[in-house]
Parts: C-alpha cells; structure tokens; sequence
C-alpha cells in the first residue's frame, strides 16, 4: 500500500509498506528498522516480536523519543512486559499495532510534530 503525505522539510515520512520491505523518504528497505523524526534509520537487528528482548527497547531508549510507535508485523502481537523495561524505566510510551497501522500513526505524528520513534518489524 501507497502512503501520501505531504513532507515536512528533513522529516522522515514512511511512503509505502509491503509485508516484507518498508519506504521511507523513497528508499526501500528489507530489514526491520527504527524510524527517528529526522536524520538516518537505523537498523534494528529484530525480524519477530518472539526475539525481542530488553536490548532492542534498550536501543531506542537511547534515543530518547516522546512515543513509540511499535509495527509487530502483518499481524498484532505485543511483546513480553519484561522486554519493554527500558522504555518503562525512561518513561517512554510505546503503541502497539500491526506495521501497516503504525507507519499511518508514525506520519500522523511526525506531520504534528511529535518526538515519535516507529520501530517496525520487516518479516522476512
């Protein structure tokens, strides 16, 4: 599915999502990723919400972003309470939905201007 929004300047908008590949800003990636607002995406070595664990909250605790919007795949799954602890420890919120919803609730958010972080399973 196609996404259209309009882009802000140096804003990371997410452009299109299929089950097994994310478009941001144009450029199509096969990998589970972290979205930050602006600059690069990083990688996020996660491919199923069974492997998470607190390291991958960890790193995006680290980059400090007001909410977490969190893609589990074509389906909804959550992950354990146990793994989220970084992110509860840094009073960080984190949504939960199925990847196509939380690349629509990412651009929402990052289009209002909101510190928000998408962290999306790319299933392989």
């Amino acid at each position: 599915m196609k996404l259209h929004a309009d882009r802000a300047e140096g804003v990371n908008v997410i452009h299109a999502y299929t089950r097994q590949s994310v478009s941001v800003n144009g450029q199509t990636y096969t990998r589970s990723i972290l979205v930050p607002p602006t600059g690069d995406m990083i990688d996020w070595p996660a491919t199923s919400v069974a492997e998470l664990t607190q390291a991958h909250f960890q790193q995006i605790a680290d980059a400090a972003p007001e909410v977490v919007i969190f893609g589990s795949g074509s389906t909804l799954r959550f992950p354990p309470p146990q793994v989220l602890q970084p992110l509860m420890a840094a009073r960080i919120g984190i949504e939960t939905m199925d990847t196509a919803a939380a690349c629509r609730t990412y651009n929402i958010l990052v289009a209002e201007g909101r510190r928000v972080m998408a962290a999306l399973l790319v299933e392989p």
